[in-house]
C-alpha cells in the first residue's frame, strides 16, 4: 500500500514550507517521493526536496488534475515502478481544484495506492480576497480537504476567528490549525493531518461522555460526597501543573439537585463550546473560570475543559473545569484553540459573552 498525500493551496500559501516541516517527522525514514505539478510557475523547490532525499517527478506541461489525466496515471504508475515507495506526496499547482486531483489518483485505479492526507493551506492574509476573485477554485481545495491550516494568521488583521469561521463554513468536517506549524512538534503535526475524524467533535464527546459519567456516579454516592469526588489527576510527565483551585458549595442540595431523577445525558446536559484563535492570560483565565464557578445565573456547570494559547507564557494553558474546582495546567501548544462548557440548564449566549470578553 503505498500512502497517497495531497498538499493543495493558492500560490505562496506555504505548502513547501509545510513539506519541509513534515520531513521532520517519522516521514523521513519512509521511502517518499514527490510529485510537483507546476502550472506556470518557475520551480525553485526542487533543489531543496532533492537534498532532503525526495525524487522529483515534475510535469511542467499542465494541469495534472485535468488535461493531463492520462501522462498522470502514466507517471505515477512509473513512480511506483522506479521507487518502490511507501508515500507519495503530491503538491498541485496553486491553482488547481483538489477534487480534480482526487478524481485523477481514483481514474488512475492503481490499486496500490491510498489516498491518506488531503491537506490545503489557507492564506491567512489573502482568504478574503482570493474568496472573492477566485471562489471556484477557492471554495474547490477547502470543500475537499481532511485539514486546512490557515497560515500567516499572526499577521492577520482583524478578527481572527471570523476568518476560521468563515473557512469552517465552508468545510465543517475537517480538522482546521491555527497554530503556526513552526511552533508545533512534526510528529503530532503528522498525526493531526492523518487523522480522519474531527478533533473537535472527538473532544466534545470525550468531555460529554466524561460528564455523564460524572452524572451517573453521582446516583451512586453519599450525598455528603457529592461536591468532592470529582477531583481530576494527571500525568504531569510533559505538563507543569500552575494551578489548583477547589471551591466547595456550601449547599448540598444546591450541588445535587439536578441529578434527582434519572435521565438520558442529552436531557440532562446542553453544552456550549467552539474552536478559536483567542489567546489568554492566566489572570483572565482564572477569573473566568472563577466566574463559571460562582455565578449561579450561567445554570449549574458541571464540567468544562479547554485548551487556549497563552498571552503572558510561550507555552498553552489546559485547563479542567470540574463542579466547581478546576486546574489550569502548562502544555505545548495544539493545532488551534478551543475550549467546551457542559451543564444543566446553561446560558450559551452568557457564557459565549463572558468568554469573549476575557
Amino acid at each position: 500500500m503505498v500512502k497517497v498525500d495531497i498538499i493543495s493551496g493558492f500560490l505562496g500559501a506555504g505548502k513547501t514550507t509545510l513539506i519541509k516541516k513534515l520531513l521532520e517527522s517519522k516521514i523521513k525514514n519512509e521511502k517518499k517521493v514527490l510529485i510537483e505539478n507546476e502550472f506556470g510557475e518557475i520551480s525553485v523547490d526542487g533543489s531543496f526536496l532533492k537534498e532532503s532525499g525526495i525524487e522529483i517527478k515534475e510535469i511542467n506541461a499542465g494541469c495534472i488534475c485535468c488535461s493531463l489525466v492520462g501522462d498522470f496515471t502514466k507517471s505515477i504508475k512509473e513512480v511506483i515502478t522506479k521507487f518502490n515507495p511507501e508515500r507519495i506526496i503530491i503538491e498541485p499547482s496553486g491553482v488547481g481544484k483538489l477534487s480534480d486531483i482526487i478524481n485523477a489518483i481514483k481514474k488512475a485505479d492503481i490499486e496500490e495506492l491510498k489516498i491518506n492526507m488531503l491537506v490545503t493551506i489557507v492564506d491567512g492574509l489573502k482568504a478574503k480576497l482570493y474568496l472573492k476573485n477566485f471562489g471556484e477554485f477557492f471554495l474547490d481545495q477547502i470543500e475537499f480537504a481532511n485539514s486546512i491550516i490557515i497560515s500567516k494568521l499572526d499577521k492577520a488583521k482583524g478578527n481572527k476567528d471570523e476568518l476560521m469561521m468563515l473557512v469552517k463554513e465552508k468545510n465543517d468536517h475537517a480538522n482546521i490549525i491555527t497554530t503556526s506549524i513552526n511552533e508545533m512538534d512534526a510528529n503530532d503535526l503528522l498525526k493531526i493531518l492523518e487523522e480522519k475524524d474531527s478533533l473537535h467533535e472527538k473532544f466534545m464527546e470525550t468531555v460529554l461522555k466524561e460528564a455523564e459519567k460524572a452524572h451517573h456516579e453521582h446516583h451512586h454516592d453519599d450525598e455528603e460526597e457529592c461536591c468532592h469526588h470529582h477531583e481530576h489527576h494527571h500525568d504531569d510527565d510533559e505538563e507543569e501543573c500552575c494551578h489548583h483551585h477547589e471551591h466547595h458549595h456550601d449547599d448540598e442540595e444546591e450541588c445535587c439537585h439536578h441529578h434527582e431523577h434519572h435521565h438520558d445525558a442529552d436531557e440532562i446536559f446542553t453544552s456550549w463550546g467552539k474552536e478559536t484563535t483567542k489567546i489568554v492570560s492566566y489572570d483572565s483565565l482564572k477569573k473566568f473560570l472563577d466566574t463559571l464557578a460562582n455565578d449561579d445565573s450561567l445554570g449549574i456547570i458541571v464540567r468544562s475543559k479547554g485548551i487556549l494559547k497563552a498571552s503572558d507564557n510561550e507555552k498553552w494553558y489546559y485547563f479542567d473545569f470540574v463542579a466547581g474546582d478546576y486546574e489550569i495546567r502548562l502544555g505545548n501548544p495544539d493545532f488551534t484553540g478551543r475550549i467546551v462548557v457542559i451543564g444543566s440548564k446553561i446560558d450559551e449566549e452568557k457564557i459565549e459573552r463572558l468568554f469573549l470578553e476575557i
